[in-house]
């Protein structure tokens, strides 16, 4: 097959099926032959991948439209795929690494919200419908599970799940109450429920050794579930802007919080009343609120879309909604952080968005955290600039920069 000058490659996994079907309803049709054999230097790290080319001819493949994420060598000149193997190991040699295509924005690979639904499984725990995902990989390394924060769900790890796929397997899962899990009227929302539902959910679903890696209140049930120290299918935990507790109720020692504690207790009471409850609830949940809301907790204002805003409206309808958010808000706090991590041995990566303006740096919690490396050797810290709350949906990129080679020093099972 003749393709021409070639601009680049992609490297995908020999598994991606469904991206290289996205590859051939946007960027012109590849068939299998068109994929390129690698010899030399390359073939064994190439192995189990695809190589696809992307010849100049393809106008109307535009920076935009790039597959993100992938990796790609450049300014390779190949003329046909049975006479290009020696010429692409010759041009890998002299171009000695292969590099990342980031989206403008940094996004890496993402999956549409619409792919994620398509790989939902259903899970029952204690008579609930629990739902959740999974991307397995061939890799025999510790698998990974996501954990979202308040008023999230698996969608909101859209940015994350490809990426860290490649190299591990991954689950996500929707607590209780958010997501396309079960939202049952009544039920008391505790943090220590949540933290039982994940160890559950290793013991019956994962069954191997686990990095939990969570956001916000995802974190602080990871931070729960870990400081069961008799509970060895924790491997480690990754920590993204850890929460003080279920509400801002936790964060007593805060002269913010301590200042509006009155008013606390008042949004308490009021959400109490159903009527009134019903009032608030309706108007936060509307879209053009929610992307106020985001875009004042995202650090990354472009990629706070339409998409986005969806994820969190979408579960958050009906009564059963309704229920969970009073529920939760006017619960308590639950164990802090402060008091348990302490008692965690395992690995711990926390990685802190400085722009958070719910657990900000110079807040107890952010402070508390920051404290942490200098007095446990088992934790390492990353702040990650211009980062809000949600720092693996707000900079992806810079989030799998220090995952990755952190996830990488964990030894294999």
């Amino acid at each position: 097959m003749a393709v021409g000058s070639i601009t680049s490659l992609i490297i995908i996994p020999s598994s991606s099926a469904r991206f290289l079907n996205h590859i051939n309803n946007h960027h012109g049709q590849f068939s299998s032959s068109s994929l390129l054999r690698v010899q030399g230097p390359l073939q064994k790290q190439l192995q189990g991948f695809r190589v696809i080319p992307l010849p100049y001819y393809h106008n109307h493949y535009h920076h935009h439209h790039q597959p993100h994420g992938i990796s790609y060598i450049n300014g390779t000149k190949l003329t046909d795929t049975d006479n290009t193997p020696s010429v692409f190991a010759s041009a890998a040699s002299s171009s000695s690494t292969v590099s990342s295509i980031g989206s403008e924005t940094g996004s890496g690979l993402s999956l549409e919200v619409r792919e994620i639904k398509e790989r939902y499984k259903k899970w029952q725990w204690r008579g609930h419908t629990i739902n959740y995902l999974v991307h397995c990989t061939d890799e025999d390394r510790p698998p990974l599970l996501l954990v979202h924060g308040f008023g999230a769900s698996v969608a909101h790890w859209r940015r994350n799940i490809l990426t860290l796929s490649q190299s591990y397997t991954v689950y996500a899962i929707d607590l209780l109450g958010f997501g396309a899990s079960d939202k049952p009227l009544g039920f008391p929302y505790t943090m220590e429920a949540w933290a039982q539902l994940i160890l559950d959910f290793l013991d019956e679903i994962i069954q191997k050794p686990t990095v939990l890696i969570g956001n916000s209140i995802g974190s602080l049930a990871c931070v729960i579930a870990a400081s069961e120290s008799s509970h060895s299918l924790v491997r480690a935990l990754v920590l993204l802007n850890c929460a003080g507790g279920m509400n801002n109720k936790a964060i007593v020692d805060d002269w913010r919080i301590k200042l509006l504690l009155p008013l606390l207790w008042l949004i308490d009471f009021l959400l109490n009343q159903k009527g009134i409850a019903s009032f608030i609830f309706e108007r936060v949940t509307r879209r053009e609120n929610l992307k106020n809301i985001l875009l004042s907790v995202y650090g990354n204002k472009d990629f706070v879309d339409d998409d986005l805003v969806e994820i969190i409206r979408e579960p958050a309808q009906g009564e059963e909604a309704l229920d969970a958010f009073v529920s939760i808000v006017t619960g308590p706090p639950g164990p802090s952080p402060v008091q348990l991590m302490p008692r965690i041995n395992l690995p711990v990566l926390v990685l802190w968005g400085d722009q958070d303006t719910l657990t900000p740096l110079d807040g107890p919690v952010g402070k508390y955290f920051s404290s942490l490396p200098a007095q446990l050797p088992n934790i390492s810290l990353f702040i990650l600039e211009g980062v809000g709350h949600c720092p693996h949906d707000d900079r992806p990129d810079l989030v799998h920069e220090k995952l990755l080679p952190w996830l990488d020093l964990l030894p294999a099972l």
